[in-house]
């Protein structure tokens, strides 16, 4: 079984009116059986994935985030998310960039990018964009990533970063400090066969852009190998 079964997404429902630790221990079958599910799902698209990508995540059960809120710093002490979610880690350093998908009653999405590029990768970015934005520009441009992704996202500094020129015809890609693409799924497809394929595509939607990371990150501006 590798679809999303209707009980898995009752289940959350269910969890969403009952956030309370009462409940769910109450409930704990119930949160098990929908779990075994979404894990034999997620083993299924990372068995997908593994067929044309080199993924680090070993198993379909540790890509998928414990259902276990930190509420330490938050005003939600609700204990439980009311969703599950997963997340795929290409392998080695010459492969950049992460998978994710999300499930829950009424949304689901595949996202993937770079949440938070450490000082030298950011760096190393902004010195290649601006040495020639051009690859990237045709990334965002193409008919796929527009027809998936209609836009970049992440956040971005309001001005130029330091130690380039504002007047750099790159800058609107310069400010981004984080690099993701999003695609909504419609809830309809939840419990469908048509779930796993929608986030495939998905995936290999995010390809040309991780590939263009990968190879910025691992080489200097003259194109050599770093490290």
């Amino acid at each position: 079984m590798s679809n999303i079964e209707k009980s898995t997404i009752q289940f959350l429902e269910k969890l969403k009116k009952n956030n309370n630790r009462d409940w769910f221990q109450t409930n704990k079958k119930e949160y098990e059986t929908a779990h075994l599910n979404v894990i034999d799902f997620t083993s299924t698209l990372l068995e997908r994935l593994s067929a044309h990508d080199n993924i680090e995540t070993p198993t379909g059960k540790k890509a998928l985030y414990r259902i276990y809120r930190d509420v330490r710093f938050s005003k939600d002490k609700s204990p439980y998310k009311n969703w599950f979610a997963g997340g795929f880690k290409r392998a080695s350093k010459n492969l950049r960039g992460g998978y994710y998908f999300h499930l829950e009653p009424g949304s689901a999405f595949a996202a993937g990018g770079f949440w938070g590029p450490n000082k030298d990768d950011l760096q190393l970015i902004r010195q290649q964009i601006q040495a020639d934005p051009a690859p990237l520009r045709k990334i965002l441009a193409s008919k796929s990533f527009k027809v998936h992704f209609g836009a970049l996202r992440g956040e971005q500094l309001k001005t130029c970063p330091k130690g380039f020129d504002k007047e750099d015809p790159a800058v609107d890609l310069l400010r981004y400090k984080q690099f993701i693409v999003s695609k909504e799924i419609s809830p309809s497809l939840l419990t469908s066969p048509k779930l796993l394929d929608e986030i495939e595509d998905s995936f290999l939607a995010m390809r040309p852009l991780f590939d263009y990371m990968s190879e910025i990150l691992t080489t200097n501006l003259n194109g050599e190998p770093l490290g």
